[in-house]
């Protein structure tokens, strides 16, 4: 277990995490113009993926150490929850112990010229997921999510 994040090594953390984004995307860049089908303007940067898992890694360390163990934090594998206005989403990070649910994290970069608009963008699908998790508990999706079994 690693130790735990006082304020100056959270402060180390979130600097690496955001040095991993800012590479990934560059590496992410690179590799699409070597392959010679790159994605138009900047959006080759991003559409490989990858870029934000620093940040689920640093989200996924401040889990453990609020005394979650590792073993119920899912990032690679197992993320997807029932949803009502669509039959499943994938997650970036769920926490699941005991059959329940206690975290689901998606995270989202925000870069670019067109800063307003993809801010819209992105408030919009953060409420939307939500509005999907929240209305499929509310129905029942979740096994006995409504029961308290």
């Amino acid at each position: 277990m690693q130790p735990s994040l006082s304020i100056p090594s959270l402060a180390q953390a979130a600097s690496e995490a955001v040095a991993h984004y800012w590479v990934t995307r560059k590496q992410q860049q690179e590799k699409q113009e070597k392959s010679g089908r790159a994605d138009q303007g900047s959006r080759s940067a991003v559409t490989g993926g990858a870029q934000m898992d620093g940040f689920t890694r640093l989200f996924t360390r401040l889990i453990v150490e609020a005394g979650l163990s590792e073993t119920h934090i899912h990032y690679r594998t197992a993320l997807e929850l029932p949803g009502y206005f669509r039959p499943t989403k994938e997650w970036d990070l769920i926490a699941v112990r005991d059959g329940q649910l206690l975290v689901a994290l998606e995270t989202k970069s925000q870069v670019g010229p067109s800063f307003g608009n993809n801010f819209n963008n992105r408030t919009e699908e953060a409420m939307g997921s939500a509005l999907d998790l929240w209305t499929a508990y509310r129905e029942g999706a979740f096994t006995d999510s409504n029961t308290g079994d």
